[in-house]
């Protein structure tokens, strides 16, 4: 199953394009964000489901986000 998820935002600057999925990175200030949600979600559909979770710029600003699991009924968990 894939799911593309659009936004018309400003987008993912060039130089943090490698980092969106780390624990604990944030581009918002100290004490507004804890990091944690694109790594969480890309530690659960990676790793627990066996899937794919990427971005790419979106023409005009924002981005897509796209998520792929599996559909053979066998994951990683199971």
């Amino acid at each position: 199953m894939k799911v593309e998820v659009r936004d018309n935002g400003r987008g993912v600057p060039d130089c943090i394009r490698d980092r969106i999925f780390e624990p604990f990175f944030t581009t918002k200030a100290v004490g507004q964000g804890m990091g944690q949600g694109l790594a969480l979600a890309h530690a659960l559909i990676v790793g627990e489901h066996g899937g794919s979770l990427t971005f790419r710029p979106t023409e005009g600003g924002g981005a897509t986000f796209v998520l792929f699991l599996p559909l053979d009924g066998n994951p990683s968990w199971a």
